[in-house]
């Protein structure tokens, strides 16, 4: 008896835990979905829509302000490159983030905690602070306005990251099965290749989108280190800052869509991070 009455308050206090949960998942589905869904109705209207009143909450398949926008001098271009570069950045992010982690997993050496802290530090400087000496460098170095050079701010920029989150998955996965490869003939090497970086695939595939959308995000170094090779976001905030609203809706609609879609694709490895099933 006493055994169902602790069984009846334990479901009785779970079921407005789960309703709190589903409500909290709602909010933050809203907060993230609604500003993208009156961004696409805006980039959808006509432009007297846009800039009229009453506002329409329903898109009319309008496609002259998005038509106008991707006829623009220098926006294919410029697309092109910020996919370059944040490809770029995520291959870089990859082959220098896991190592690194798998480093610090597995590896005891005398100054291991202050590189945990060193790596956190490379985002304690803001990137305008540096703005100056980067400029400088690069100039002497020959990599100003190219798309190499910006992708390897980018990639300093998603390393922390990197990383971190691959060192943490690392150090669950169990050291005996590459002892169990090294048995079988394989050294350190191969063990990581075909035992562990399999198991961390959805950790890396996690840092690897974090530094996609970390470069296709970032203005500022575009800006200051690119004039002929500008990314979409440079082109947008130097072509765009005086052109209508209707076409800065078009703009910051096409500037989302790749990473949308760039998390669409690799979904399956975010939510086998998090221990959802994927079907």
């Amino acid at each position: 008896m006493s055994g169902a009455v602790v069984t009846q308050d334990d479901a009785g206090t779970a079921a407005p835990a789960r309703w709190g949960l589903r409500i909290a998942a709602i909010v933050l589905c809203a907060w993230v979905l609604v500003p993208i869904y009156l961004l696409a109705v805006d980039a959808f209207n006509a432009p007297a829509a846009v800039t009229g009143w009453p506002k329409r909450f329903w898109p009319a398949f309008d496609l002259t302000s998005l038509a106008f926008f991707w006829n623009y001098a220098g926006v294919i271009r410029a697309l092109m490159n910020s996919l370059l570069v944040a490809g770029l950045t995520m291959v870089l992010s990859i082959l220098i983030g896991a190592p690194a982690g798998y480093a610090l997993a597995r590896f005891r050496f005398r100054g291991k905690g202050a590189f945990r802290i060193l790596v956190l530090m490379t985002r304690a400087f803001p990137l305008p602070l540096l703005a100056l000496p980067l400029a400088v460098f690069y100039l002497r170095t020959g990599l100003d306005d190219t798309l190499l050079g910006l992708a390897l701010i980018h990639t300093v920029l998603a390393l922390p990251f990197a990383i971190l989150i691959t060192s943490s998955l690392f150090v669950s996965i169990p050291v005996e099965l590459e002892e169990a490869a090294w048995v079988f003939g394989c050294n350190r090497a191969q063990a990581f290749v075909r035992i562990v970086a399999p198991l961390a695939l959805p950790g890396i595939a996690a840092s690897g989108v974090f530094a996609f959308v970390t470069s296709w995000n970032e203005v500022f170094a575009a800006s200051v280190l690119t004039v002929q090779n500008q990314t979409l976001t440079a082109f947008l905030l130097t072509s765009l800052d005086v052109s209508p609203l209707p076409l800065k809706f078009a703009g910051a609609f096409v500037l989302i869509i790749p990473a949308l879609i760039f998390l669409f694709l690799v979904r399956k490895y975010l939510f086998s991070l998090w221990g959802i099933a994927n079907r």
